[in-house]
């Protein structure tokens, strides 16, 4: 492994899988146009709330017990949901050295789904399995924990939130790359005075761009 051998860490939602088809079966389980499930989850997110709020919007507060129907419709991560540019980065990431991993605030058994898509990662686990979630500063000492403890400075960790990745992610000493698509990544800023060691709008630009953050590892 070169440079030598850092650890680049994925989200899940929006940084590898487009979440469209997720939301749109939630708004069909519920009986809401997607359209406007989509408009309202945008306006919770600008208003800085958590995205179960969509629900309370409308007047769903029992809205976890459609979750079964959920998933039978939405039958878990596909081929198709991952962004078109997550194979060809890992890819190169691989090439020039790196080790990848996969974390995320997911259910415990998206972790199998992604397994079943053979991503060449050496490390996945979501939130649930691990007992911690985003974004608790926890969850990034259980990350790295996972990855056998290396030095915080040499692990990136790539995502597409302000509050779950980004800002605690930089709290914690890792290599924050903030990937800016999905409605987090284009609705949420950046706090006045701070800025991330990366940021990008697609995994296409990481590879070429990481050893411009690595250097003083």
């Amino acid at each position: 492994m070169t440079d030598a051998g850092s650890w680049v860490v994925f989200d899940v939602g929006e940084t590898l899988v487009d979440e469209t088809r997720v939301w749109s079966t939630w708004a069909d389980v519920v009986g809401v146009p997607r359209l406007t499930f989509m408009a309202v989850l945008g306006a919770v997110i600008a208003r800085g709330g958590a995205h179960q709020e969509v629900f309370a919007e409308f007047g769903l507060d029992h809205w976890e017990q459609h979750r079964d129907e959920l998933e039978a419709a939405y039958g878990g991560f596909r081929e198709d949901d991952l962004y078109p540019d997550v194979r060809p980065a890992m890819a190169a990431l691989r090439a020039a050295g790196h080790w990848l991993a996969i974390f995320g605030n997911q259910p415990a058994h998206r972790s199998g789904e992604l397994r079943a898509l053979r991503l060449p990662v050496e490390v996945i686990a979501m939130s649930s399995e691990m007992g911690v979630a985003k974004p608790d500063p926890a969850y990034f000492a259980a990350i790295l924990d996972r990855l056998g403890r290396p030095s915080p400075g040499a692990v990136v960790h790539v995502g597409d939130r302000v509050d779950n990745d980004v800002l605690p992610a930089a709290a914690g000493g890792l290599r924050s790359v903030w990937i800016r698509r999905g409605p987090w990544g284009r609705i949420q800023g950046l706090p006045d005075g701070f800025r991330p060691d990366l940021v990008i709008d697609s995994l296409a630009e990481l590879p070429a761009r990481l050893p411009s953050i690595l250097g003083a590892v």
